[in-house]
């Protein structure tokens, strides 16, 4: 049994016994990069281009991503994580379009 954690990386709350090269059940963590949208603020704020409002990141601005470390790497192949890596790349070409919620 896995899970995917949400918003930070969880990934080594599956490891039950304490040792990343052994079976981890935390497949991957999708990350909200609140890291980034701080950095890119103050960068604004500094350059005197900040404007109040809603401020929405997604793939092309590095908003989000998925979590790999060394307690999930043996779960996700060179193969899928290249298939994610054309995904992405798809997806911020406007490749493939991703539905939005209103």
């Amino acid at each position: 049994m896995f899970f995917i954690g949400v918003d930070s990386n969880q990934n080594h709350l599956g490891d039950f016994d304490k040792n990343p090269k052994t079976m981890n059940h935390g497949l991957t963590s999708m990350l909200k990069r609140v890291d980034v949208a701080v950095y890119e603020t103050i960068k604004a704020v500094d350059a005197g281009a900040f404007k109040g409002g809603t401020q929405e990141s997604g793939l092309k601005d590095n908003g989000v991503a998925y979590a790999l470390d060394q307690y999930n790497t043996a779960l996700i192949s060179k193969a899928q994580q290249a298939t994610v890596a054309k995904v992405r790349a798809d997806i911020i070409a406007g490749k493939i379009k991703v539905p939005s919620t209103p």
